[in-house]
């Protein structure tokens, strides 16, 4: 739930166009900067997010809200725990609790790939969270 929450905030506070720090995210989040970078990392990798470099650079979305399930963004996240493979072991695990494991994973994979990033901005605007307004442009002379 940690890469949707991520993604979600980058969504909601930067989208396609602008960009999201990791400092911020990570202080909005509650995280870790450096806890963080291995996921925000695997996320870009995966066409997710994209990374930018610079003084104002972050982090922004890798394509359009509305095409970026979540069920890819579970996926990704997930990916490193499956391929480590640690874990209980023996006859009732194999028998009882993997198989329980796998009809829950195959019903929240269903729930999650209906899901975009834009419902769940709906849903935050829905609950009376708002957008960030952009700063306006100052100049000084």
């Amino acid at each position: 739930m940690t890469a949707v929450t991520v993604m979600l905030d980058i969504a909601f506070h930067g989208g396609r166009a602008d960009t999201v720090s990791a400092g911020d995210l990570a202080e909005r989040l509650g995280l870790a900067r450096r806890g963080m970078e291995p996921l925000l990392q695997a996320l870009s990798r995966a066409g997710l997010l994209e990374s930018v470099r610079g003084p104002r650079g972050g982090y922004k979305l890798g394509r359009p809200r509305r095409e970026i399930r979540l069920a890819e963004i579970v996926a990704v996240a997930t990916a490193d725990d499956a391929a480590n493979g640690e874990g209980p072991s023996g006859r009732l695990q194999t028998a009882v609790v993997d198989k329980l494991w796998g009809e829950l994973e195959d019903a929240a994979k269903t729930q999650l790939a209906g899901l975009t990033l834009d419902d769940l901005i709906r849903r935050a605007q829905a609950a009376g969270l708002k957008r960030p307004a952009a700063e306006p442009i100052t100049f000084a002379i």
